[in-house]
C-alpha cells in the first residue's frame, strides 16, 4: 500500500521524509476528528504500523548510506592510486630519452611524452590525446621539417608509412631538414595498441657520413695508387665525356703532355690530337669511336688495336659504366705482336720443313708398302707351293708307318716326323692367312652368314680334342644371321677355341653368343690360368707365346695374330678380359642382319616354336607399316604360324569375307588408314566373328589408350613388340586350324 505513496526511485532520505510527513498528517487528522473515534483509532493503528515500517526503512537507508560512503571512500582511494600510477607512468615516459607515444587498439593517441615529434614543431603543436593515427601520419607527411626524397610527394610518403604500420614490428629512418635524422621504431602491444619510439640518430648518421667519407678518400687514394702502378694507361670519363680520372701511364703511351690531362677535359680535346698520328684497323675509325662515345642507350664494349708512327701497337678497350660514363684502357702489346709475327714466320718455316719431310716419309712409306706387298705375295706363293710337297710327305710317312715289316721304333720315328710335318703345315697355313690379310684386301667375301652351320662344325671339330684333355666343351647354338666373311669368321673362332683348349688344363671351354644392340657378341670362355695385364697386348704379336716350354707342334704363336688382323679387316671389335688364376674371355662383335633371330639353347631350344608349328595356328595381322608388317610375317612364319596380313581395316574385312575363314587370333595396329582405327576394327570383328583372342598394337603408351582398350576388353601390346610377349600370347591360344577352313 505504501508503494503507491513512496516512489522507489527517490533517495532514502526523500522516502524517509515523505513517511514522516504522512505520519504527522495522519496524527493531525486523528486529533481533529473526535467524532469518529473508531475510524481514528484504526487510522492510529495504521499510523503506528506505518511508523514501524518507516523506522525499518530508515535503518535500511542508513545501512545503504554507510555502504555507499564506504564505496565512495574506496573509489576515491582507487582514483588516487590511478592518478598516482598515471603520474608515475608520465614521469617514466618523460624519463625516457627517446620520443614515446601510445595509440590504443582503436588507433587513437592515448599519451605521449615531451620528446615525441620534438624536432617537428608544426606536428608537435597538432598532437593531442584522441588524435587518430591516420591524422598523425598526414601531419608528419605535410610537415615543413620532413625532407622528402626527390620526386616523392607527401601523400606517397604517407602511403608508405601506412604500409609500415601494417607490420607487427618495424624500424626505419626519417630524414629531416637541417641534416637531422629520426629512427622510428613501432611495436604492437598485446591488446592491439601501438607503441612508437622516436630516437634522434643525427650524431650516428653524421659519424657514419664522416667515416664513409674517410673510407672513400682511402679508396680513392688506393685506386689512384693502383692505377699508377699498373702497366696499362687508364682514362675515366663521366656521362658528359669529361675526364674525371687517369694515371700517369696514359700520357706515356699516347705520347701526350701531362698538362693536357686535367679534370673536366673533354674527350675530343685529348684524343682529337691523335687522329692523324694513329693508324686504325679497317673496321674502326675516329668517326665510329665518336659515335660510340655519344651513343644513346646502352653501349657495347669496344675493343681494337692501333699503331703509332714509332712502330708501337696499342690495344684499346672501352667499356660503359653504370652512370653512363666510360673507361678507356690502353695496353702496349708491341712485344706480343712482334713475338706473334716471329712465331708465325717460324711456323711457316716449320710447316715448309714438315711438308718436305712428309713428302719424304710418304715416298719411304710407299716403298715400304710395295716391299711389304711383294713380301706378302712371296710368302703366300711360297706357303702354297710348300703345302703340296708337305702333303705328299705326310702321305708317304703314313704309308711307311702302316708297313707290316716296320718295328715299333720305326713307327714311333714316323709318328714324330708326321707330327713335325703337321706343325710345319700349321705354320705355313698361318703365314698364308696372314699374307692374305696383309696383301689382298679384295679377298674378303662379306655376306650373310648363318651361325648354326659354323657353330655346329666347330663343336664337332673340337669335341675330340677337348675330351682328350679331359675338358668340357660347350658350344651354345644360335640361329642368328650376321654379316661377315664365313671363312675368316670360322678361322677366328677356330683359333680362339684352339687357344683356349691349349692353355686350359682343367675345367671347361664355352662358346656362346649374346646380343648387344644391333650386333652379336661371340664369346669364348675358358677356365685356364688367365693372362696377366702386362702380357695382354703382347699375345697378339707374331710368334709370342706365354708358355715358353711348349713344343712347336703346339703352335708358334700366330693364332691370335691372325685373329687380330682378321677382326681389323672385317671391322669386328675384338675384346679381351682375363683374371689371372680364374680364366679368360675373348669376344668378337659381329653386325646382325635385319630380322635376325638371336641365340638359343642347343638343347630343347626349338620346343616352343615347334609346338606352335604343330598347332597350325592362323593369325590376322593388320599393320599399315610395310616394313614392320613384313618383319612380323617373317617371324610368325618362322614359328610355323599362318599369317593373313593386310594394311587397313577395310581390306581385312573384305579378305575375311572372301576367304570365309576365321583366324585364331587378331593382331591389330591402332593407327590405321581408311577411317577405322584398331579399336573400331576390333569392335566390328567381334560383332561379326565373336570373341576371338585379340591384341591392339601401338607405340602410343598413354593412359587414355590403355583405358579405352580396357573398356573394349582387349589387351594393348606396346611397340616395339617383344618377341617373348608375342610368343606367350600365341602359346595361350587353343590348338586347331582356322575356323571355317575345309
Amino acid at each position: 500500500m505504501m508503494s503507491g505513496i513512496v516512489d522507489p526511485q527517490d533517495s532514502l532520505e526523500r522516502q524517509n521524509q515523505k513517511l514522516i510527513e504522512i505520519s504527522e498528517a495522519l496524527m493531525r487528522h486523528v486529533e481533529k476528528d473526535n467524532a469518529q473515534m473508531g475510524a481514528a483509532y484504526a487510522q492510529f493503528e495504521r499510523a503506528a504500523v506505518l511508523e514501524d515500517e518507516v523506522r525499518q526503512r530508515t535503518r535500511d537507508l542508513e545501512q545503504a548510506l554507510d555502504l555507499l560512503n564506504t564505496a565512495n571512500a574506496d573509489l576515491a582511494q582507487a582514483h588516487r592510486a590511478t592518478e598516482a600510477a598515471r603520474a608515475d607512468l608520465t614521469d617514466a615516459i618523460e624519463a625516457v630519452q627517446e620520443g614515446f607515444a601510445l595509440f590504443d587498439a582503436a588507433e587513437r593517441l592515448v599519451m605521449f611524452n615531451s620528446r615525441f615529434c620534438l624536432p617537428m614543431a608544426d606536428v608537435r603543436e597538432a598532437l593531442h590525446p584522441g588524435m587518430a593515427f591516420d591524422d598523425y601520419v598526414v601531419a608528419i607527411s605535410r610537415s615543413r621539417c620532413l625532407d622528402l626524397p626527390a620526386g616523392l610527394r607527401p601523400r606517397d610518403w604517407a602511403g608508405q608509412r601506412r604500409a609500415h604500420h601494417s607490420d607487427s614490428h618495424v624500424m626505419f629512418n626519417v630524414t629531416l631538414t637541417g641534416d637531422r635524422w629520426l629512427q622510428v621504431s613501432e611495436h604492437r602491444t598485446p591488446n592491439g595498441g601501438t607503441v612508437i619510439i622516436q630516437t634522434d640518430v643525427t650524431d650516428i648518421m653524421l659519424f657514419e657520413r664522416q667515416e664513409r667519407g674517410k673510407l672513400l678518400d682511402r679508396q680513392a687514394r688506393l685506386i689512384r695508387a693502383t692505377l699508377d702502378h699498373i702497366n696499362q694507361g687508364v682514362c675515366i670519363f663521366d656521362h658528359e665525356a669529361r675526364l674525371v680520372g687517369w694515371n700517369n701511364r696514359i700520357s706515356a703511351l699516347l705520347q701526350l703532355p701531362v698538362s693536357l690531362f686535367r679534370t673536366g677535359a673533354g674527350f675530343h680535346s685529348l684524343f682529337g690530337k691523335l687522329r692523324s698520328d694513329l693508324i686504325f684497323p679497317p673496321e674502326v675509325n675516329p668517326q665510329s669511336i665518336d659515335l660510340w662515345v655519344h651513343q644513346h642507350g646502352e653501349r657495347a664494349p669496344l675493343s681494337f688495336e692501333v699503331c703509332s708512327p714509332h712502330n708501337v701497337t696499342l690495344a684499346v678497350f672501352a667499356q660503359e659504366m653504370p652512370d653512363r660514363g666510360f673507361v678507356i684502357s690502353i695496353t702496349d702489346v708491341s712485344a706480343e705482336r712482334n713475338a706473334a709475327r716471329a712465331l708465325a714466320d717460324a711456323n711457316e718455316l716449320l710447316e715448309q720443313r714438315v711438308m718436305a719431310r712428309t713428302l719424304e716419309l710418304e715416298a719411304a712409306l710407299a716403298a715400304a708398302e710395295r716391299a711389304n706387298a711383294s713380301k706378302s705375295r712371296f710368302v703366300a706363293a711360297a706357303s702354297h707351293d710348300l703345302l703340296q710337297p708337305l702333303s705328299a710327305a705326310k702321305l708317304y710317312l703314313a704309308a711307311l708307318s702302316e708297313g707290316q715289316d716296320r718295328t715299333q721304333n720305326d713307327r714311333a720315328i714316323a709318328a714324330k716326323a708326321e707330327s713335325a710335318l703337321v706343325s710345319v703345315e700349321q705354320i705355313l697355313d698361318a703365314l698364308l692367312n696372314i699374307s692374305r690379310l696383309d696383301a689382298d684386301k679384295a679377298a674378303l667375301d662379306v655376306t650373310q652368314v648363318e651361325l648354326t652351320h659354323i657353330l655346329r662344325a666347330l663343336a664337332d671339330e673340337f669335341a675330340p680334342l677337348a675330351a682328350q684333355k679331359g675338358l668340357r666343351l660347350r658350344v651354345v647354338q644360335s640361329r642368328a644371321l650376321v654379316r661377315s666373311d664365313p671363312a675368316f669368321l670360322r678361322r677366328i673362332l677356330q683359333n680362339l677355341i684352339s687357344n683356349a683348349i691349349r692353355y686350359t688344363a682343367t675345367g671347361r671351354v664355352l662358346l656362346g653368343a649374346r646380343r648387344d644392340g644391333d650386333t652379336l657378341r661371340l664369346e669364348v670362355w675358358d677356365t685356364g690360368p688367365g693372362i696377366p695385364p702386362k702380357d695382354q697386348r703382347r699375345i697378339f704379336q707374331e710368334f709370342q707365346r706365354l708358355d715358353a716350354q711348349a713344343s712347336a707342334s703346339e703352335g708358334m704363336g700366330l693364332g691370335l695374330a691372325i685373329v687380330e688382323r682378321a677382326c681389323a679387316r672385317l671391322g669386328h671389335a675384338l675384346a679381351l678380359h682375363s683374371a689371372p688364376g680364374r680364366g679368360t674371355r675373348f669376344s668378337v662383335s659381329v653386325p646382325l642382319c635385319p630380322a635376325a633371330t638371336l641365340p638359343m639353347p642347343s638343347a630343347g631350344g626349338d620346343a616352343p616354336h615347334g609346338e606352335l608349328a604343330q598347332r597350325r595356328l592362323a593369325v590376322l595381322l593388320v599393320e599399315n607399316d610395310p616394313e614392320l608388317r613384313e618383319a612380323m610375317c617373317v617371324l610368325l612364319e618362322k614359328w610355323g604360324v599362318g599369317v593373313l596380313d593386310v594394311a587397313d581395316g577395310t581390306e581385312a574385312l573384305t579378305l575375311l569375307d572372301e576367304l570365309a575363314i576365321v583366324p585364331d587370333a587378331f593382331l591389330l595396329d591402332h593407327r590405321l588408314d581408311g577411317g577405322l582405327d584398331g579399336l573400331d576394327l576390333h569392335r566390328r570383328l567381334r560383332r561379326l566373328y565373336g570373341d576371338i583372342p585379340s591384341r591392339i598394337i601401338s607405340a602410343d603408351r598413354s593412359a587414355e589408350l590403355r583405358r579405352n582398350c580396357a573398356r573394349a576388353g582387349v589387351t594393348l601390346l606396346a611397340k616395339p613388340i617383344a618377341s617373348e610377349t608375342l610368343e606367350a600370347f600365341l602359346m595361350g591360344l587353343g590348338p586347331g586350324a582356322p575356323h571355317g577352313a575345309p
